[in-house]
Order: structure tokens, then sequence, then C-alpha cells
């Protein structure tokens, strides 16, 4: 009787496959490693058991989020999401950056990030990717099945092995406990791409350094019956890419990473996968669901062979009902209290105010928000988040960890224009921080028809009401002769060289996460010089006109658009009151009728009001903008002075860099609608048109006085139409540009970086 129950249980192991465990190894490949999602779907599909995952680099990712519980439904939807491709790309997710923090748009398109200790000592960050919105996703996504786990990767969904490298001595690093985020974050920390992080005292790096196909790992750690090897590893070129190398050298460290991993890695009685990506780049992220298919093409192609080495089947609804099973295990993500590594008390203290600690708990969306509204500041960005889980009172508490910061910011810019507006930017910035955050920066601005020097330094104070008071200093000269266009020569150039000196104190404070609401008060120090016809002799003495005074006004304003230049999402709003008294003081040239120096104190109030905004579909994004000023400015003593110091509308990208009388007015509705085709990832066609209305047109008298006209029927044209290049320098455009204005009709204009300038005391 025993001989006969001993024969049936060795024949019933024998049928149930010998209980079979089934490991998966997931290779890297950044973004070629989401065809694994595919693998995963196919294998739940056909009900191949997995028991054990190991994973480097993307491979990594995709594996421990499995490990993690989720199912490859939920992680195909999180790689074809949007927020996926900000993270990756180191933006903040929509709505996340606050307002409040955006400095003003300037003409810089590279920043060099810096640390400067107190010996003057300087370090290079050298690492090309935001990792902020990333390092969160993570953190936030798997803090809670890691606090399921207890920090066990053996007491995951599926037992896990995260591969990692230690560059220092040169070894891999196997990764089997501790928080899960932390592992994720370090197996895909390519070198000078990703900052790396800290795990039990070392600076660890991609997993792909040393061991881009662990299979070894996994028969070490797991010792499984049969391996599944998927690895989307290959070489990216089989020849070298003459006439292509120069581009591509400074990604030479990635390739390094993605060597050709060795099919025979994985033992006889495995199976080995390799998606055909042959079509695809290590960098196509946005192309998530082609390579989602790729992999699930190519393990339905194998998959009889992997039913013939896997015996054992578990259905999908076993899978569901134990993946359920582990993630009910879930603790509410209530955060009892901060955790700092990195920072002094002060520092503390500071951080705190972002998140209004006290007594009370903390809900999730509460330190998220907290969060991305100090990271806002450029000076955080650097900040390392993490939640630990306490076991006890089953909540978290929410870590952040000082990384080197970049103090020292120094920020290279500029613009090259076929027209005579060319300049070169160099802006530096110095970061302190203690009790408040100090943000100091100076810029300079060189060219023939600009040139400018701004020094300021903006002092955050975070107490219950939280503020900044920003002091500066701006000088700006536009010498618009100089401006004149190089391709057509204009025989009625425009003769007026502007001195514009300001110094003032910004006091602002943020109006929810949007918006911001900011006084200011300036001492203004003016001087433009003109003539008083179109001709120039050069006999001819300039009219000098000095406005000396003062500003105080209140703005209240939001910027969500997506470019500093030729924006295509987003919305932007301004509503502002000023007040201006100042001191004329006219010396006349020649070309005047009158003589003798006028001084004259003049006083006025300002209301102006902006708003743009886009609505994009598909490859259109429409947008439109309107504009309107009311005020009681009076008129100078000649035209020539009221005309260059009149309001403007400037709704193009030259405008500023031309002088067009029709389109300046003290009182005056405007408005445009632009469209944008997206005939590119980055390549745009913009069609633009504008209307302006001056309620009180400036007219010029017969004595060179400037009369304000009521002409109802008075409206002038502007518009548009050329193509944006989004590049690396800024934009690069090309367009034809139309001004009702009869010394700026017409133009062609060629321009590679941005047209931007710093603001003017009359602004």
């Amino acid at each position: 009787m025993q001989r006969l129950l001993f024969t049936a249980g060795f024949i019933l192991i024998v049928l149930t496959g010998f209980s079979q465990k089934v490991g998966l190894v997931l290779s890297g490949g950044a973004a070629k490693g989401i065809a694994h999602v595919g693998v995963l779907k196919a294998l739940e599909e056909n009900e191949i058991p997995i028991d054990y995952v190991v994973g480097t680099s993307m491979g990594g990712i995709i594996g421990g989020c499995y490990a993690a519980g989720m199912s490859p439904h939920q992680i195909e939807e999180i790689v074809l999401s949007k927020e996926f491709l900000q993270w990756i790309n180191g933006n903040f997710e929509v709505g996340n950056r606050s307002y409040y923090s955006r400095n003003d748009d300037d003409a810089s398109f590279l920043r060099l990030n810096l640390s400067l200790d107190s010996a003057f000592s300087i370090l290079l960050n050298t690492n090309i990717a935001n990792d902020l919105s990333l390092n969160f996703a993570l953190a936030e996504k798997l803090a809670q099945p890691s606090a399921i786990a207890g920090n066990n990767f053996d007491s995951l969904f599926i037992p896990l092995r995260v591969v990692a490298s230690d560059i220092f001595t040169q070894n891999e690093v196997i990764l089997s406990q501790g928080a899960l985020s932390d592992a994720l974050r370090a197996t895909q920390t390519v070198p000078f791409f990703y900052t790396p992080i800290r795990i039990d005292g070392k600076y660890l790096f991609d997993g792909g350094v040393y061991n881009n196909f662990p299979v070894d790992v996994i028969q070490k750690e797991f010792k499984p019956d049969v391996i599944i090897g998927s690895n989307v590893s290959s070489k990216v070129y089989q020849e070298y890419p003459y006439g292509e190398d120069d581009k591509l050298i400074s990604k030479s460290l990635l390739y390094m990473l993605l060597d050709k991993s060795d099919p025979s890695d994985i033992p006889e009685s495995g199976v080995y996968l390799q998606p055909n990506l042959g079509g695809y780049t290590t960098f196509d992220f946005g192309k998530a669901q082609a390579l989602i298919d790729s992999g699930y093409v190519q393990t339905m192609r194998q998959i009889e062979e992997i039913k013939s080495k896997i015996t054992e089947r578990r259905t999908c609804e076993e899978v569901a009902v134990a993946r359920n099973t582990f993630n009910n295990k879930t603790a509410p993500f209530i955060i009892e209290q901060l955790e700092f590594d990195g920072f002094n008390l002060n520092q503390q203290k500071y951080i705190n105010r972002f998140f209004k600690t006290g007594k009370r708990v903390l809900t999730f969306n509460e330190v998220k928000t907290g969060f991305y509204n100090l990271a806002s500041e450029d000076y955080f960005n650097n900040l390392y988040p993490g939640f630990t889980f306490n076991p006890d009172e089953k909540n978290f508490n929410f870590k952040l960890t000082k990384r080197p910061q970049n103090n020292f910011q120094v920020d290279f810019g500029g613009v090259i224009a076929t027209r005579n507006i060319s300049s070169i930017y160099l802006g530096l910035n110095y970061y302190y921080f203690n009790r408040s955050l100090t943000h100091a920066n100076i810029n300079f601005t060189a060219g023939n028809f600009y040139k400018s020097i701004q020094m300021k330094a903006r002092i955050d104070i975070p107490n219950r009401i939280r503020y900044y008071l920003e002091p500066y200093a701006t000088f700006n000269n536009w010498d618009f002769f100089q401006g004149k266009d190089l391709v057509v020569k204009s025989t009625q150039p425009t003769v007026l060289n502007r001195i514009d000196r300001k110094i003032g104190l910004s006091w602002g404070f943020p109006i929810k996460r949007n918006y911001k609401l900011t006084l200011d008060g300036a001492y203004i120090n003016n001087r433009d010089q003109y003539i008083n016809s179109k001709v120039l002799v050069s006999t001819d003495t300039l009219d000098i006109l000095r406005l000396r005074g003062s500003r105080v006004g209140i703005n209240f304003s939001t910027n969500t658009l997506n470019r500093k230049q030729y924006a295509s999402t987003g919305k932007f709003y301004s509503f502002g009151v000023d007040w201006f008294g100042v001191n004329e003081i006219l010396e006349p040239g020649n070309t005047s009728v009158t003589t003798g120096i006028n001084k004259t104190y003049r006083s006025w109030l300002r209301v102006k009001f902006s708003l743009e905004q886009y609505f994009k579909r598909g490859i259109y994004s429409s947008g439109y903008c309107f504009e309107g000023v009311f005020s009681n400015q009076p008129v100078f003593t000649n035209y020539g002075g009221t005309i260059i110091n009149a309001p403007a509308f400037n709704p193009m990208q030259d405008s500023k860099t031309l002088l067009l009388e029709n389109f300046r007015a003290f009182n005056y509705i405007a408005g445009g609608w632009r469209n944008v085709f997206s005939i590119r990832k980055s390549l745009d066609f913009r069609l633009e048109g504008y209307l302006f209305k001056p309620i009180e047109a400036i007219v010029v008298g017969q004595n060179q006085e400037a009369v304000l006209s009521q002409e109802i029927t008075t409206i002038y044209f502007a518009g548009t139409a050329g193509l944006v290049l989004h590049s690396t320098v800024g934009p690069i455009s090309l367009s034809v540009n139309y001004y009702d204005d009869k010394q700026n009709e017409l133009g062609v204009l060629l321009h590679v970086g941005f047209l931007l300038f710093n603001k003017a005391s009359m602004d």
C-alpha cells in the first residue's frame, strides 16, 4: 500500500511540473526597456507564473513596479501617461510649479550649475537631466508597497532583486532591502545624466554599468527552475556611424551601458526573449505604445516554447486575487511629520513653513503641494524626497535629503539675427540659505542695439504670510539707429537712443499656487535722444529728454506658458495699476521748434491688463491675446518725447526692436489670434494676426506738439507667418512680419535665440 501511495505521489509531482519556480530577468535599455511591459502582459494573459524578478536600469523600474503589486495594465497606463514623459524629461507635472517662484524671463538658454563653498572651491554639477519630479513620483507610488513588505524585497508581491553599481570599487551592488523607490532610482542613475543618490552611505549608479542582463544574479539569489530573460539591449549601431558621430558623441556614455547581452547566459531550460526594437532609440520614450507592442508580439511568438518549458499555470483570477490581497494591506497615506537629512535647525524651520506643520498630521496632497512649492525655487531642485513608514502608528514620515546644492549658477544666452539686434547674455546667480533664502543675481547683455546691466537680490521670508523683498537696480540702453535692418537698407532709419535707469524695491506675495501679487516702487532716471524729423543730417543735434521721478504700483499676475517665447500651451494674465510722478526736462536740438530748456512736472495714473491663452488639440494650438491700457497720462513738450514714452502694444517677437508709432497710445485696446501647427516634434508653423485700436491716437501737430485724436475709425493691423524650431539654444525662427506702419511695414527676420529684454522703467 505504501509503495502504491509513493508511486501515485511521484506521478502527481511529475504531472504538476515539480512545482516549478519561474524567474524573470529584465535587462536595461533606457526607453527600449518599456518593451518589458508587453512581455509581462503576454505572460500573464497566458497564465505563465512569475515567482521572482531581477532587473537592471529600466528593467529594474518595470520589474520593481510589477513586484510592488502593480498589474501590467497599471504599469502600461503609467508609461503611456503625459506625466511619465514629464518625469523623464525633468519637467514638473502641469499645475505643480508655483508661479510665485518663477523668475523673470531672460535671454538665457544654458545654465551651468556649480557648488561654491566657504573656501571658494567650485564643484561642477555634471548631471544633464533634472530628476526632481521623477524622484517624487517613485517615492509616491512605491512608499506603500515598500511599507507592506517592511522594506524587505523578499516580502513584496513578487520577490525582487535590483542591480546597481558602485563605480568607485567597480562592483555591482545587489539591492534586496530598503526603500524600494531608492533602489529603483539608483539602478537607473546613468552617470552624468542623473544625480546619484546614497544608499547605505554609498553613491550608486546605473546597474547596466557592470551587469546589464543579470541572469547570474537571479541564479545566485533565487535558484529558479526556469529563467525567462527579456533583453532589450543590443548594439546601437552595427557599423560605425560615419557622418553622425559628431552629433552622437555626447551620448557615448549611455551607449557604453547598452552592451549587447549574450543569449547564452540563459540556460537551455530557460527562454531568451529579444523584441525587435531595431527601429527605436534609447531616447524614444514618446513611442511607449509601440515599444510595449513589440515586447508583447515577441513574447506571443515564443509562447509555445515558454509553455513547453513551464508546465505550471497561474490563472489571471488567481494572480488578481493574490495581488489584491497584497495591496489591501496598504496603510493610509497619512504623514505624521517631516524628517530632514543635511539641514540645520534654521533651514528646517524655513522648510516647515511650506508644509504648515504643527500638531496635526498631513495628507499626501498637502505634502505634495508643499514639496512642489518649495522645489519650484531653483535652489531646491536638487532635493531628494522619500517616505518612511512607522509600523507602530501605521503612518508615514516625509523625508527631505539635502544633496550638494547648486548655490552658484551661471547663465549663458543671447540672440543672433539678420537685423542688427544681436546680443550676448551672461547671468550670475548666488544663493544663501539659512533663516531665509537669498538669491542674488547680476546679468549683463551686450549688443549694438541693446545693452543692459541689472542687479537684484530676492529675499524669501516664509512667515505665516509668505512674502519676498527684492531690491533691484537696472540700466538699459536701446540704440534704434543701430538696430537697422542689415538686409533691407532703410532710407529712413529711426534716430533714437534710450537710456533707461531705475532703482527700486518689489514686495511679492503668493496668491494660492498660480498667482502672485506684487507691490513695487522705483526711482526713475531716463534719457532719450531723438530728432524731430524723418531724415537725419550730419549736422543735426538731437533733442535730449530727461525724466526723473518715481513710480509706485500694484500688479496681479500668473504665467503657465510652456515657453519664454513662442508659447503654444498655457496662460498668461497680468493686471496692474501704476502711478507716475516725473520731472520732464527737455533740451531741444536744432531739429526742434522749441528753444530753451523746458522743465515741467508730470503725473498720471495708468491701468493695464494683458491676457494670453492657448488651447491645444493634437498638432494644432489656437491662442488669443488681449491687452488694454487706460490712463490720464499727459502729453509731453513735443511729439517725439510723447510718443516714445507712451505705452506700446508689442505682440510680435521683434516689436520691441522697432519704434512703431501707430501702435502706441495713452489709451488703447488690442488683441490677436495665434495659430500654431506642430509640423514635427520641435518644429512649429505660426500664423498670427493682431488689431490695435487707439482710443486716443497720438498725432503730430503743426508745431511738433503732440495732439490727441479721437478718430473712431482708426484701427491698425499687424501680422506674422513663419517657422519656429525649438532647439537647445532657444528658438530658431524665420518669419515674415507686417506692421501697419510706413517706416516698418514689411520685413523678414531670421533669429537664433531669445529676443527678450529686461523690463523698462515705464513698462
